[in-house]
């Protein structure tokens, strides 16, 4: 079976690793796995299916009896860790954990990949390049954005947006001035995309707070209205949203002639059980 290091859920390596030995022994059963980890085999059903976790306790008794060695056995703390978090931080501090001990070629573009979705100027300035001319002026290109960013900060969101190949450069102009950057259209993906986006979406829902005294009302749209719904209709509210949203994408993507960049948020959010 995969290594504990592909898995980004525990307890799905757990039932793998369940499986694995009961089509490899018939003998290997639910109250046998249990005995050797601690934990009543009803319990372990539940694990299995995301509806419990295991206790600190356990921890030990299964890096013993899985066999990891050390750095396996220091993932799969910190995946069960990352697993119970109950605080972004808390998610973001294991993550980084579980990514320092996977080995170096896979940390590397995690890390950068992960980085990517923390910040919330690294998706704008990658918008902005599809149409703005930068030729490395870092102040200019940090002025730009709204709230604006420092010097450094935009230098290193190009080093990052650079090493996850989504920018290049273009070859230097006729007139010998240096070339201009230009996107490459690649798409990003991550391991832990869901951590990453909440991130990224917490970053955004700041700034459309904050977009309420930073600009005018006609430069901005931010509205809110409370509805009541039945729980039947509810999928039809989300149809309705996300057509809204493939609507807008689509005359996004069919600008020729683009000069802003915007953030659209569209936040639906039970306030009743």
């Amino acid at each position: 079976m995969c290594s504990i290091k592909k898995y980004l859920d525990y307890r799905d390596y757990l039932h793998d690793y369940y499986i694995s030995k009961k089509e490899a022994n018939a003998h290997f059963s639910l109250r046998y796995f249990g005995s050797k980890i601690s934990i009543d085999p009803s319990h372990l059903v539940k694990i299995f299916q995301h509806q419990r976790h295991i206790g600190n306790a356990s921890i030990e008794k299964i890096i013993d009896h899985c066999g990891f060695n050390a750095s396996e056995a220091e993932y799969f703390a910190n995946l069960v860790r990352f697993n119970k978090a109950k605080t972004t931080h808390d998610s973001k501090l294991y993550y980084e954990k579980m990514l320092s001990v996977k080995g170096v070629g896979a940390y590397a573009l995690e890390k950068h990949q992960y980085e990517y979705y923390t910040k919330w100027y690294h998706s704008a300035i990658l918008t902005f390049l599809d149409f703005y001319p930068f030729t490395n002026d870092y102040a200019a290109l940090a002025a730009k954005l709204t709230p604006p960013i420092t010097e450094y900060k935009a230098r290193k969101s190009i080093e990052l947006l650079h090493k996850l190949g989504l920018i290049k450069k273009r070859a230097e102009n006729s007139d010998g001035k240096k070339g201009s950057w230009e996107l490459t259209h690649k798409i990003i993906t991550t391991g832990q995309r869901s951590l990453a986006v909440r991130s990224f979406q917490e970053s955004t829902i700041e700034l459309a707070k904050e977009s309420l005294e930073r600009h005018a009302p006609e430069k901005r749209n931010i509205s809110t209205v409370t509805i009541t719904v039945a729980e039947k209709n509810l999928d039809r509210v989300n149809e309705i949203i996300t057509q809204a949203r493939e609507n807008i994408l689509k005359l996004a993507f069919d600008e020729e002639h683009p000069d802003k960049v915007y953030q659209l948020n569209i936040q639906l959010f039970p306030l009743t059980q």
